[in-house]
C-alpha cells in the first residue's frame, strides 16, 4: 500500500485539505500512473462545491498526465514507463453503449467509495469520476489512459483530458459540423475556446462567441472565433445573428448555467442544432416551447465529454497540436503546486482564467 499526498474534500463548499492517504496496488486491468500534471476544471469545482451531491469524503481532479509506474494484471498494450493522458472515461467495452461506440455513457456502473483509494485508518476514500487526480499518482482502469508522444509536455497533455476532448468533440462528433457552418458558443472558458477552436478546425464559416467578459471574447477571438457579442445586451441572439447574417446552424453552450440553455434556441437558423455540454446544478430547469422546435425542424442534442472515442481521438488531437494547428499552451493560465490548490481553485472561480494547473516538481 502506497502513501501518496492528495488534497481532499471532507465538506461540500470548504476548502481542500493536504493529506497523507493510502493508495492500493493495480489489480488485474489497472495501472498506476505518476502524476506531472493535473488540471483544474469547473466540474471539479462543482463537485467539491456539492452542485451534483456525492460521496465524502473525497478526492477530485480528472485531467491529468503522467507516467505508468506499475500495471495490474492482463493489462494490454501498456508498458511502464508509458507517457500517457489520464481521463475519467471508464468504459467496459461491451455494454451496449460500448459497442456501439459510445463508450462516454458505459452503462457500467463505477463504485469509487470501493475503489484504490483508502484513508490511512482504512476508512472510505471516494475516488471522484474514477480519477482521484488532485494526487501524486492515481490507479486507473487501461480504457482511461492513452499513450502520448514524448514531445509533447505533460501541462499540455492534461488538458487533452477533459476541457479540449469535450469542446472540440462537441462540435466534431456531437454537433457533426460541416465546412461552412456557422457556430455560436456560449461561454469563452476552458471548454468553449475549444469548442471554438474545433468549429474553426471543421471550416466554420462564422464563429461567433458570446461571454458576459469583454477580455474573455478577446481571448476567444484569439482562438479561432470570427465575432464576439457580451451576452450583457438586451438581445444577444440578435448582435449574433447580425455578425452572422443569419441564424446558427450550432449553438453550443458551454457553461453550467440553466439561464444559458433558457435562451439558446433564440440563435438558432431553422434546422440547427443547441448541443448541450455544459451541466447545471441537479435541480436546475430550463423551459422552452417544443412546437418552435418541430416547426422548423431544430434540435437539442446533449454531449458528454465530445462524445469521445479517448485512442480515436486524443492522437488526432496530438497530432494536430504537434502541426500548430490545435492551441494547448495558450489555454494554461497558471501552473501551481498542489500545496496551494485552494488558491488555484479560487483564481478559477474569478472566470477569467483559461487552465490552472498543478504540475508536480520531481527533480
Amino acid at each position: 500500500m502506497a502513501q501518496i499526498k492528495a488534497a481532499v474534500c471532507h465538506a461540500f463548499g470548504a476548502p481542500l485539505s493536504i493529506e497523507t492517504v493510502d493508495l492500493r496496488a493495480p489489480i488485474a486491468g489497472e495501472v498506476e500512473v505518476t502524476l506531472d500534471a493535473v488540471a483544474i476544471c469547473h466540474s471539479d469545482i462543482s463537485y467539491a462545491q456539492g452542485a451534483w451531491g456525492g460521496s465524502l469524503p473525497a478526492v477530485y481532479g480528472h485531467e491529468a498526465a503522467g507516467r505508468i509506474t506499475a500495471l495490474g494484471a492482463g493489462t494490454l498494450g501498456l508498458t511502464i514507463g508509458d507517457p500517457v493522458v489520464v481521463t475519467l472515461i471508464r468504459a467496459c467495452g461491451t455494454c451496449p453503449s460500448c459497442s456501439a461506440g459510445t463508450p462516454v455513457i458505459c452503462e457500467t456502473g463505477y463504485d469509487g467509495d470501493h475503489g484504490p483509494l483508502t484513508m490511512p485508518d482504512g476508512s472510505k476514500l471516494h475516488q471522484a469520476m474514477a480519477c482521484g487526480a488532485f494526487a501524486e499518482k492515481v490507479v486507473v482502469d487501461q480504457s482511461q489512459v492513452v499513450t502520448i508522444p514524448e514531445s509533447i509536455s505533460m501541462e499540455a497533455a492534461s488538458l487533452l483530458a477533459c476541457g479540449v476532448i469535450t469542446g472540440v468533440g462537441a462540435v466534431v462528433n456531437a454537433a457533426k459540423l460541416r465546412a461552412g457552418q456557422d457556430v455560436v458558443v456560449i461561454g469563452a472558458g476552458g471548454v468553449g475556446l475549444n469548442a471554438i477552436q474545433g468549429a474553426r478546425i471543421a471550416g466554420a464559416r462564422r464563429i461567433v462567441a458570446v461571454d458576459m467578459s469583454e477580455e474573455k471574447l478577446q481571448m476567444a477571438r484569439g482562438f479561432g472565433a470570427t465575432d464576439g457579442v457580451l451576452a450583457t445586451g438586451d438581445t444577444p441572439w440578435r448582435d449574433a445573428k447580425d455578425a452572422m447574417g443569419r441564424g446558427a446552424d450550432a449553438v453550443l453552450v458551454t457553461v453550467g448555467a440553466a439561464g444559458a440553455y433558457d435562451v439558446a434556441p433564440k440563435y438558432l437558423a431553422r434546422g440547427g442544432k443547441v448541443i448541450m455540454v455544459g451541466m447545471p446544478a441537479t435541480g436546475a430547469t430550463s423551459t422552452y416551447e417544443a412546437g418552435n422546435f418541430a416547426a422548423v425542424g431544430q434540435s437539442m442534442i446533449g454531449s458528454k465529454m465530445g462524445d469521445t472515442v479517448i485512442k480515436r481521438d486524443i492522437p488526432w488531437m496530438v497530432d494536430l497540436y504537434q502541426q500548430g494547428r490545435l492551441k494547448l499552451d495558450e489555454l494554461i493560465s497558471g501552473r501551481w503546486s498542489l500545496d496551494q490548490i485552494n488558491e488555484a481553485i479560487a483564481d478559477t472561480k474569478t472566470g477569467q482564467a483559461g487552465r490552472n494547473v498543478i504540475v508536480f516538481n520531481r527533480k
